[in-house]
């Protein structure tokens, strides 16, 4: 199973990006995709879920009512896409994987990772 986190980049205050994250060896099937992230000196944060069987979302507070996950069946592609981004949301961006489906945003949950794609928002 691989995982490939792309469409960081720099961004101003109050602008959007989306992050695409393409999932090859794994169909969705029952699993649950999320967005984690890690700025620089914290712990990783979960902060988007979707659950693949029926569409269910979860959001961490921090990005609630800004940010949108989805997802593309055929192509196996889950997007995360990120509206009024401020200099906090600054940080690497991580897609994982649980093949259970449990829908919740704990690491110990998501057996597969992808490799991060840095989000940058300047003031």
């Amino acid at each position: 199973v691989q995982l490939q986190a792309y469409g960081g980049g720099l961004v101003q205050a109050g602008g959007a990006l989306r992050l695409s994250c393409a999932v090859s060896g794994l169909t969705f099937g029952n699993s649950a995709i999320a967005w984690f992230r890690q700025a620089p000196g914290k712990e990783r944060e979960g902060i988007a879920c979707i659950v693949s069987d029926n569409d269910d979302t979860v959001y961490s507070d921090s990005v609630k009512g800004r940010f949108t996950i989805s997802k593309d069946n055929a192509n196996n592609v889950v997007y995360l896409q990120m509206n009024g981004l401020e200099p906090e949301d600054t940080a690497v961006y991580y897609c994982a994987v649980d093949p259970r489906g449990w829908g919740i945003l704990v690491e110990y949950e998501f057996d597969y990772w992808g490799q991060g794609t840095q989000v940058t928002v300047s003031s």
